[in-house]
């Protein structure tokens, strides 16, 4: 399936998520990123997830045990997973470029996604 669109609907079900569960996982995913955001090479990203941990940072933010944010964290991706899993067998992709292609040409070469 198209990478974007798996993007947008992990962003949607993240977005879906209960209060806790949303906080715990985007304060992670925003460590995670920021540490790859520092690292010039995977391995260099690898070194600094084991030197700032984000699962040790998130649980003393949220005053929890890392053996506790990590069993949280798996049941947090445990949950998109299945939820993605069943997005994506109700999306159903089409590229309707060469279906008009002059509509697209007048309209900047946008491209259009319907997601359902």
């Amino acid at each position: 399936m198209n990478e974007r669109l798996m993007e947008f609907l992990l962003r949607d079900e993240v977005s879906r998520l209960t209060g806790m569960k949303r906080k715990v996982y985007e304060f992670i995913v925003y460590e995670e990123d920021y540490l790859a955001s520092k690292a010039d090479t995977v391995d260099q990203f690898m070194r600094l997830l084991v030197k700032h941990s984000p699962p040790r940072l998130a649980a003393r933010h949220f005053n929890m045990t890392y053996e506790e944010i990590i069993r949280f964290m798996h049941e947090i991706e445990d949950e998109l997973s299945a939820r993605l899993e069943e997005r994506c067998k109700k999306v159903k992709w089409m590229d309707l470029t060469e279906k008009n292609q002059q509509a697209f040409e007048d309209d900047h070469k946008r491209l259009y996604l319907f997601v359902n």
